[in-house]
């Protein structure tokens, strides 16, 4: 992994702001995300993470600022040409094949991204591994359980082989079990691919499990960031966000974690 926060390995977003007819939905933030590092994005509702997404992603237009892939500027791109950076994103919801199989989603993914048919069903098998779905394979995809579905959206994501995943509230809907499972699985393809991981999500055990840095976003702002040691214990995110019960919630995982490490 490249723990470098250098241009040349990270997207770099630097003031950007977002504003419609008087709403300041991002309102100057910064931003850097590493290759190779798995960085949380959180926030009370509105506080303008899945917008600031959207402006990195190329799906919202800047009002003003500058993003940066691997030292190239890319503000303004559409989400086509950032697909070529490396750079790639899934949603709130879920947009699958349904009457495609489980595998033809997940090889159109690699088609689409240029993969030649040989080398697109090499990584389709490796990405059903991954995500645990060989079992699935071959049944279409309007048939997959709701924790099922999500995972196939990130691996038809994932198989466009990208420098950088954004991921938009990935275990939205997914019991505990389930949630817990996937944040493990998004660790393992950071380890196998070795991308960087922007992950936006209202599950504050899979964001403390696996994030190595957090961006708490208020209003429009950065209010925080740091480690996760930091963020749990910061009184302006307590207050703002997580609430006392959360963060003694946050706190219990943190410790659980630590003592299985």
């Amino acid at each position: 992994m490249n723990d470098s926060g250098s241009a040349e390995a990270a997207v770099v977003a630097e003031g950007i702001k977002v504003h419609y007819e008087g709403v300041r939905a991002v309102d100057g933030v910064d931003l850097s995300l590493s290759e190779g590092r798995i960085m949380g994005l959180i926030g009370p509702n509105g506080a303008g993470k899945t917008t600031l997404l959207n402006a990195l992603s190329g799906f919202a237009s800047l009002s003003e600022g500058r993003v940066a892939v691997a030292g190239q500027d890319v503000t303004r791109s559409p989400p086509h040409r950032l697909l070529a950076h490396g750079l790639v994103r899934t949603f709130q919801e879920v947009a699958t094949f349904p009457a495609l199989t489980v595998y033809e989603n997940v090889e159109l993914g690699a088609l689409g991204a240029g993969l030649s048919r040989r080398h697109a069903r090499r990584r389709c098998a490796e990405l059903l591994r991954v995500f645990h779905l060989g079992e699935w394979a071959e049944a279409a995809a309007s048939v997959l359980p709701h924790g099922q579905e999500r995972r196939l959206g990130i691996a038809r994501a994932v198989a466009a082989r990208p420098r950088f995943l954004l991921l938009d509230e990935p275990a939205a809907g997914m019991d505990d079990a389930e949630s817990l499972e996937l944040a493990d699985t998004i660790v393992e393809l950071r380890d196998e691919y070795g991308c960087g991981v922007l992950l936006v999500e209202h599950d504050m055990r899979v964001i403390f499990r696996i994030c190595e840095n957090i961006q708490v976003l208020n209003f429009g702002k950065t209010m925080a960031l740091g480690p996760p040691e930091e963020i749990r214990t910061d009184r302006q995110v307590i207050a703002a966000y997580l609430g006392e019960a959360g963060a003694a919630e946050v706190a219990r995982e943190f410790g659980e974690q630590r003592a299985q490490d």
